[in-house]
């Protein structure tokens, strides 16, 4: 299973599932990350945390955690 945070920077990919429950996973797709979209790793913090991306033509940062619940291929 490939995660978000196994993404390399420029590389884009599209989200297969989304793990997690309740709030973490409605949150995530308030942000507009759902089943479907495509999503591109635009940098990484330097030591990792977070992880800034682009989806749905807006600039987006989440936490690595957050980005192991996003399936993607």
């Amino acid at each position: 299973m490939n995660t978000l945070r196994d993404v390399k920077i420029g590389s884009s990919a599209k989200v297969v599932k989304l793990h997690g429950e309740g709030a973490v996973k409605r949150r995530i797709m308030d942000m507009g990350i759902t089943k479907g979209t495509e999503v591109t790793v635009r940098k990484v913090a330097p030591l990792g945390d977070p992880i800034e991306i682009t989806v749905r033509g807006y600039e987006l940062s989440i936490r690595k955690a957050d980005a192991d619940t996003i399936e993607v291929e």
